[in-house]
């Protein structure tokens, strides 16, 4: 049994690695898609209110409360799979409760890319890397992100991609992590 827990700002690619995953047969837990259902229980739109029901949930049960209610998820999944991708890990507490439940199972895996190739990825996806559309910018996302410790959570990387490269090559990159583990990849 292996979980691979993808960490990394947005637009560094945990996306990609995860669609890399699931055309290999991997199954993928999106732990966005907790918030997302979250924002449709409160009749609110995922579009746009994504980070404050993320920030709501964790202050209402806790900094782990989106890896808590994705671990059944996960369980789930491992009944029929060797391996589990969870996309979307945002902070060192929830590395801690992924650790807590699947012990050395568990790997976390960095996505890196530089603030210009991510701004320039998400442009190219439709997505305002500004703030001029009116929506949040790729900055305050980022910030957003590092507030809930994801800086810490990606010090705490057993592997790190590089993501500057080619689709190509990361996409190689990934299918290696999948196929033989994390020992052929650079660690941190």
């Amino acid at each position: 049994m292996t979980v691979l827990g993808f960490v990394g700002l947005p637009g560094s690619g945990k996306s990609e690695a995860a669609a890399v995953a699931k055309a290999e047969g991997v199954p993928v837990v999106t732990m966005g898609d907790v918030i997302r259902a979250e924002c449709r229980d409160r009749g609110l739109d995922p579009a746009t209110d994504h980070g404050t029901v993320a920030k709501a949930l964790r202050e209402e049960n806790g900094p782990d409360a989106i890896a808590q209610r994705s671990l059944p998820i996960i369980e789930d999944e491992l009944e029929t799979s060797e391996t589990v991708l969870v996309d979307g890990i945002r902070s060192d507490v929830e590395v801690e409760r992924f650790v807590d439940a699947f012990g050395d199972d568990f790997v976390l895996v960095a996505v890196h890319a530089p603030f210009e190739t991510r701004a320039e990825r998400l442009d190219l996806r439709g997505r305002d890397a500004s703030a001029e559309d009116g929506g949040e910018s790729l900055a305050d996302r980022d910030e957003r992100e590092k507030g809930f410790g994801m800086d810490a959570a990606i010090e705490m990387a057993d592997v790190t991609l590089d993501n500057t490269g080619t689709l190509e090559t990361f996409q190689e990159k990934v299918h290696t992590l999948l196929e033989e583990g994390p020992e052929p990849l650079q660690r941190p």
